[in-house]
């Protein structure tokens, strides 16, 4: 399927925020139809799982692309820190998020999202787990995060330039 529905595991989070597993180019195409106009890679840069070039695609559709090489059994709080200056810098305009499979995507949004917008763990984990189940990687990474609150309180708003 070409349009966006069919991204796999894809997810309206928002009216401006969408994520998903890794898109074809013509389902990256149809996210401008869409109105999106920014586009966050987490995923790795091997060809096995990634368009050739999606930067170069998505710059010739007119969107704004950014890379955040997140590996996926290493995450780390310094990646989720730029992802949520990113995310800030972001926050007004229509953006699609993905990885591989939307696994990394949706603990960073969850994340994101408890300290931005105040969900409970709760409500992040129930977000995370209409894409998976976390790991132990993921589940250590999680726990550790809140612990110890890297992305600060709910409602702090980074001021964190750059992109």
């Amino acid at each position: 399927m070409a349009g966006v529905e069919g991204i796999r595991d894809y997810v309206r989070v928002s009216e401006t925020l969408s994520t998903g597993g890794q898109p074809t180019a013509g389902q990256l195409r149809s996210l401008v139809g869409e109105g999106f106009v920014a586009v966050v890679n987490l995923g790795l840069l091997d060809p096995t799982y990634c368009l050739d070039d999606e930067a170069g695609l998505v710059a010739s559709f007119g969107m704004e692309y950014r890379h955040i090489s997140v590996e996926f059994a290493d995450p780390r709080e310094a990646q989720l820190l730029e992802f949520a200056a990113l995310m800030d810098r972001l926050a007004e305009r229509k953006t699609f998020v993905h990885c591989a499979a939307n696994k990394r995507v949706s603990c960073f949004v969850a994340l994101y999202k408890e300290s931005r917008e105040g969900w409970s763990a709760e409500r992040a984990d129930a977000f995370v787990r209409r894409v998976w189940e976390p790991d132990a990687v993921w589940s250590v990474f999680l726990a550790r995060v809140r612990r110890d609150r890297s992305l600060g309180a709910a409602g702090h708003t980074s001021h964190a330039a750059g992109g």
